[in-house]
């Protein structure tokens, strides 16, 4: 390379360096993440700007769709707050309630019903015979839409129901489904149902949207049944449930033979429809090339029963974490439990404190993981918390018939938060996520009761045990926890 040209180039390196940490301090960001990016783009020649370009922008304060065009949606969508005083809500709860709306404008409904669903076979029967008694409408979203056998199901019954006349709208997250054929959602759309990328990756654009994922799983079927969870379609969701009186010795040989999915769904009717309706306006307008789209209004809810639901979304776009902020003030209002299960738990500073704040101020604090998890690299970062919630008197259990994906939390006798919202770094901060929030005794002792279902299929983890795993898995534990925020 002549010199004149090496010169030119280092300098336009060191200048676009020396901008790009400008750009960093600028953002006012976690002083110690700043200064990560600045030592790695300073000292990480070429790398440290690939791993920037691709993991460390921002998008904070950018706009889903304008101010103008939101405010039309939640005018279309969403119904007037509910007077609180109709729901017997401590004070701790009430805050929640009002955190929700001024976060997200996340309006309380109080008149729904909710099923809750532990394995996917049920899930996936519910919601196939769901879509096909649609009759006008189908807003269906997944951050992964496999074209395997449970695939191409769906697909089928979403392209008969499209060409019976019913409205079909289909949003799938593009790396989320990179495992799906073009030829899969082709056939959608020649049978007439509008199949949209969330985040299309192409070459020019791949470092500034491979980095963000929409995570949501919504569905709603003529403005009356929702759906949402943690359930991805996907052959891999149909998991086989544990048949009762399961025997430890059947369940090593179920591990052997891959073990089940254990997951969390829902299915809805009642008010909380119409949020999850605004909701997938949100993204699908937000969504450029696609026409500008507001769905039918949905029905007034038969039921009458003060069941209190919000549903919460959070993406990176957002001025704030908020589910992060959530959970914080959920964990910190604690007085009883704090019951979790996440298949990854990679929780941020602020959240790690809570948990081990309220352990140490004698309030149950549980975490369930799964023993063996589809990521081998996610499964050892988890890991690395281990430890530090033991010594703080969190209880660490491992589930060990298979993957548990389920993600939920439990807090005390009155609140349930669950969705598509892992415990971790990236649901928290890179990824669009979406959880109910429930505030009712009768559904947080269903889901209390549930989770130690579950805790009997766990093993519990002793600091003593935990302690004498191998150094290697120690020193590898260590080296991915720096990973972390961007896993």
């Amino acid at each position: 390379m002549p010199f004149w040209l090496s010169i030119t180039f280092t300098a336009l390196y060191g200048l676009t360096i020396l901008t790009l940490i400008i750009v960093v301090l600028s953002e006012n960001r976690n002083p110690i993440r700043s200064l990560a990016w600045v030592l790695a783009l300073a000292f990480l020649p070429g790398v440290g700007l690939l791993f920037y370009l691709f993991f460390g922008r921002s998008m904070k304060g950018r706009h889903m769709i304008s101010r103008h065009n939101k405010r039309k949606l939640m005018r279309h969508h969403l119904s007037p707050p509910v007077d609180l005083n109709a729901l017997d809500l401590p004070p701790s709860r009430r805050q929640l309630v009002k955190m929700a709306r001024q976060l997200c404008h996340a309006p309380l409904t109080l008149n729904n019903t909710i099923e809750v669903f532990t394995d996917g076979v049920a899930k996936f029967d519910s919601l196939k015979r769901d879509l096909r008694n649609a009759r006008q409408s189908i807003l269906l979203q997944y951050y992964i839409f496999q074209d395997d056998k449970l695939g191409n199901e769906i697909a089928d019954i979403l392209i008969e129901r499209a060409r019976a006349g019913v409205m079909v709208k289909v949003i799938y997250d593009h790396v989320g489904s990179f495992g799906a054929s073009r030829a899969f959602f082709k056939r959608m759309k020649a049978a007439g149902i509008d199949t949209h990328p969330f985040f299309r990756v192409t070459f020019p654009q791949l470092a500034n949207r491979i980095n963000w994922r929409n995570h949501r799983k919504l569905v709603v079927i003529d403005g009356t049944i929702g759906y949402i969870g943690g359930m991805n379609i996907a052959d891999r969701y149909l998991g086989t449930p544990i048949p009762k009186g399961l025997k430890r010795r059947r369940e090593e040989k179920r591990r052997a033979e891959g073990g089940v999915w254990r997951d969390t769904h829902f299915r809805l009717t009642g008010d909380i429809v119409e949020t999850l309706v605004y909701s997938f306006a949100i993204d699908w307008n937000f969504m450029k090339k696609t026409p500008r789209f507001v769905a039918p209004h949905c029905k007034p809810s038969p039921h009458r029963n003060n069941v209190g639901v919000q549903m919460v979304a959070s993406g990176p776009m957002e001025p704030y974490d908020n589910l992060s902020m959530m959970f914080l003030k959920a964990i910190t209002c604690a007085r009883r439990s704090v019951y979790i299960q996440t298949p990854y738990f990679l929780p941020t500073e602020s959240l790690l404190r809570a948990l081990e704040i309220a352990a140490m101020s004698q309030v149950d604090v549980r975490v369930m993981i799964p023993e063996r998890s589809d990521s081998h690299m996610l499964q050892l970062a988890s890991y690395s918390y281990v430890t530090q919630c033991l010594r703080a008197g969190i209880k660490v259990y491992f589930y060990e018939p298979g993957m548990l994906h389920a993600k939920v939390i439990v807090i005390d006798n009155d609140l349930v938060t669950a969705g598509s919202t892992n415990f971790d770094f990236r649901s928290l901060e890179n990824n669009f996520e979406c959880n109910l929030v429930v505030y009712d005794p009768a559904f947080n002792a269903r889901m209390r009761d549930i989770f130690f279902t579950d805790l009997a299929h766990c093993r519990k983890i002793t600091l003593t045990d935990w302690q004498r795993r191998p150094r290697l898995q120690r020193a590898l534990e260590s080296l991915v926890r720096l990973l972390a925020p961007i896993l």
